[in-house]
C-alpha cells in the first residue's frame, strides 16, 4: 500500500515532511529488516500505517521525512551505545530521524544544547588545559558513525503538535528494539534520560538474562536534559558525568570510546 504525498506546491510544507508512506524497509541494515518487517504486518504497525496515511491523505505536516533514518544508518551489531528520546522536534526544517539531532544550520535545541554543555563540563574535568569547545552544528551523524543509537520512542510528529502520535503504535516497535540490543552478546551503555526514558529500564532489565548474575549492560539514568528539569535534583543532568562513564565502561570492555 505504497502512498505518495506531494507537498511540495503546499502552504507550510517542508523539506523534513513526510511525502512517501509507508517507510521502505527493504533498504534497512540487515538486521533490523526481520524485525521491523514482522512488525510492519502485525495487527498494531497496520493500525499506525492507516492512521498516518489518513493524516497525510488530509493534508497534515508530519516529520521527519524519513522516520527510520536511524536504521539505514546503523545496523544492531554496530549498536555501542543508546540514547533515547520522546518524540521528534516538531518546529519547522528540525527531525531528521535521529533523535536529539538537527540537520546542519538549524538552530541547536536547548535541550541538546544542555548536552553539549555536560560533554564539555566532563572534557573540563579531565583535561583543564585543553576542554572541547561547544559545536557550532547539532547534526549527531558523526555519534551514529561510531555505533550511538540515537533513538527517539516515538518516531513521526505532526508539525507544531508535540506528542500527537504518541500512542499510535510506534512505542510497540522501538520497544522491541530496545529488547533486541539489550539480547544482544556485547556490552552496551544505555543512557535513560528523564521519566519517560527511564521507564524503559524494565525492558533492559527482562532481555539483559537471568536476575543474580552480572549485567553485561550498563544504564545510567539522570534528569531529562531539557532546560526545566536538566539542574534539578534528585539526579540533574548537569553534572551527571553520563558521557566520561561510557567511555570508561566501553574501554573496559576494549571497545573504542566515543568522540562525543
Amino acid at each position: 500500500m505504497q502512498s505518495a504525498f506531494d507537498f511540495g506546491g503546499a502552504p507550510g510544507a517542508l523539506p523534513n515532511s513526510l511525502t512517501v508512506w509507508p517507510p521502505d524497509g527493504r533498504n534497512l541494515s540487515a538486521d533490523w529488516k526481520p524485525l521491523w518487517q514482522n512488525f510492519a504486518l502485525s495487527q498494531v504497525g497496520q493500525s499506525l500505517m492507516r492512521r498516518i496515511d489518513e493524516r497525510l491523505g488530509a493534508g497534515a505536516l508530519i516529520q521527519p521525512s524519513d522516520p527510520l533514518r536511524i536504521f539505514r544508518m546503523l545496523s544492531l551489531a554496530q549498536v555501542r551505545v543508546v540514547i533515547l528520546g520522546q518524540d521528534p522536534y516538531h518546529g519547522p526544517h528540525q527531525a531528521q530521524g535521529v533523535a536529539f539531532s538537527v540537520p546542519e544550520g538549524i538552530t541547536i535545541p536547548p535541550s541538546l544544547r544542555n548536552i553539549f554543555k555536560e560533554i564539555q563540563r566532563e572534557s573540563q574535568a579531565s583535561s583543564p588545559l585543553s576542554p572541547s569547545p561547544l559545536p557550532f552544528s547539532g547534526q549527531l551523524d558523526r555519534w551514529v558513525e561510531q555505533g550511538v543509537l540515537l533513538l527517539n520512542t516515538v518516531l513521526t510528529v505532526e508539525q507544531g503538535l508535540p506528542a500527537s502520535h504518541a500512542q499510535w503504535g510506534w512505542e510497540v516497535w522501538t520497544d522491541q528494539v530496545i529488547t533486541a540490543v539489550a539480547q544482544a552478546e556485547q556490552p552496551v551503555v544505555f543512557m535513560l534520560w528523564g521519566a519517560h526514558a527511564q521507564a524503559k529500564h524494565k525492558l533492559i532489565d527482562a532481555a539483559s538474562g537471568p536476575q543474580g548474575i552480572a549485567p553485561r549492560h550498563l544504564v545510567l539514568q539522570a534528569n531529562h536534559p531539557s532546560p526545566l528539569s536538566a539542574l534539578r535534583g534528585p539526579h540533574p543532568f548537569i553534572g551527571c558525568g553520563h558521557f566520561s562513564a561510557a567511555n570508561a565502561f566501553l574501554q573496559t570492555h576494549t571497545l573504542a570510546p566515543i568522540k562525543w
